[in-house]
């Protein structure tokens, strides 16, 4: 039986389908009823369900967020509000405004232009569904199981737009995508949305993915991203989290990787409230490789929640997956990685690791890295650790006149340090390692990677 939570959104969706479909298009709309229907049979996790025990989605939901059913114009240009202060990443950079592609500006129409001269089927999700039916149609709900998890059937059945990306056979762009995905309203405000992205045999893919709230209003972001690497394919998805203390951020990926693709996932969460991060990768084609890392820094009553799911179908695969966090105060994390080889994936690579550091007695973090073989053949390790910072460098650096505070932010700087190395984009890399060094300096610290100016 649905709770109060659940029949609030079971009513709202009844009395509003007809809008959201008129809204939408298609190829969403396809998916829509029967997402819906999982929703109400299930309703939103919580703590008693074994993935969702330490995020229990029901009490997040609870609130009041007004919803933009209608889709109304964004009023504001967010190419004059966001500054980027990476001046060396030349990217071609869209914004998602809560749950609408922005598409007003002549800049958006510049970057979209120059990408399909590239021969990329590029925009808002919502516009490409309607120009394109049958590439959005083979691809969109093929990954993201919302007969598995209710906050994508939740998000199936609500989403209405987001960014569409699919590159051509062979294409390498001539520089990285970057969306910003902008919370900015004057109430307590939910925003859905949904984003597909397909490369194509032997393309290469750079993606870096912002979220950013605005103004002290109580944000509810829900998500969802499906990729497709196909054949020979290289795709890097670097996930990028300053919110604020107000804002809860409830992120999917699904990531299907072919023969020989190859895909990096980096997320980092530098400032936040309450996140939890999904991601649900499946190797199905033999010789595909993943790396799979994030670093996650919390303080106050931050709550940092992954969970990672990699399934080795088939056989001469290979996984490396790094998570660390640092947590201060009263801070909680929770990292949940599972690794499942199949029967018949010989040859397996899989290696996880979690390492953490608690600095307060008040902290909570709470691990759980596991491995399921049902081959033979394979090269396969986890492990975790969970400890305070190294008590004997922290001696040594003291001893060399280095002040308490500067020698525990250096340990913490260092400790980050091959997580963000991993990023493959120098001025990208070299950007984050400034902007972890000032959040571990300042626990009022406001990244100024894109400064709002609203």
């Amino acid at each position: 039986m649905a709770s109060n939570t659940e029949q609030s959104y079971i009513d709202i969706y009844r009395q509003n389908a007809g809008t959201i479909s008129a809204q939408s298009a298609g190829p969403l709309n396809a998916h829509r009823q029967a997402a819906f229907e999982a929703f109400c049979e299930r309703g939103f996790p919580t703590a008693r369900w074994e993935d969702f025990q330490r995020s229990d989605l029901r009490k997040i939901y609870a609130a009041d967020y007004g919803i933009n059913l209608r889709q109304f114009d964004i009023t504001f240009d967010p190419y004059d509000a966001f500054k980027c202060e990476v001046q060396t990443i030349k990217s071609y950079l869209f914004f998602v405004v809560n749950d609408v592609f922005y598409t007003q500006s002549r800049k958006a129409q510049d970057g979209l232009e120059a990408l399909r001269r590239q021969g990329a089927i590029v925009g808002s999700l919502r516009e490409v569904a309607r120009t394109h039916p049958d590439m959005v149609a083979k691809y969109y709900g093929q990954a993201a199981r919302y007969d598995k998890d209710t906050t994508v059937a939740f998000n199936t059945a609500f989403a209405q737009d987001g960014f569409c990306l699919c590159l051509p056979a062979g294409v390498t762009l001539d520089a990285p995508v970057q969306i910003i995905n902008v919370m900015n309203a004057d109430l307590d405000l939910m925003a859905t949305s949904r984003n597909l992205i397909v490369a194509e045999r032997g393309s290469q893919l750079q993606l870096l993915v912002c979220a950013h709230a605005t103004k002290s209003y109580h944000y509810l972001a829900n998500r969802v991203t499906e990729v497709f690497a196909q054949e020979g394919s290289q795709v890097e998805i670097y996930k990028l989290e300053d919110t604020s203390e107000q804002m809860t951020n409830i992120g999917s990926l699904f990531v299907r990787q072919e023969r020989d693709a190859s895909v990096l996932v980096n997320e980092i969460t530098l400032k936040n409230g309450f996140t939890r991060n999904n991601v649900d990768v499946q190797l199905v084609g033999e010789g595909a490789s993943l790396d799979l890392c994030g670093i996650a820094i919390a303080d106050r009553t931050g709550h940092i929640d992954n969970h990672t799911f990699v399934n080795h179908a088939v056989p001469h695969c290979t996984t490396n997956e790094l998570y660390k966090y640092v947590l201060n105060d009263s801070a909680t994390g929770s990292f949940d990685g599972k690794i499942w080889v199949g029967k018949g994936a010989q040859k397996t690579e899989a290696y996880q690791t979690n390492r953490n550091i608690v600095v307060t007695p008040t902290a909570k973090m709470y691990t759980k890295p596991h491995l399921e073989i049902y081959a033979d053949d394979v090269k396969c390790s986890h492990g975790c650790t969970v400890g305070q910072l190294d008590q004997s460098a922290l001696f040594y650096m003291r001893s060399r006149g280095i002040p308490e505070a500067e020698a525990r932010m250096l340990l913490m700087v260092a400790f980050a340090s091959d997580v963000i190395d991993k990023i493959k984009i120098g001025s990208l890399r070299t950007r984050m390692h400034r902007l972890v060094e000032l959040r571990f300096r300042d626990k009022n610290y406001k990244c100024n990677t894109c400064g709002a100016v609203i």
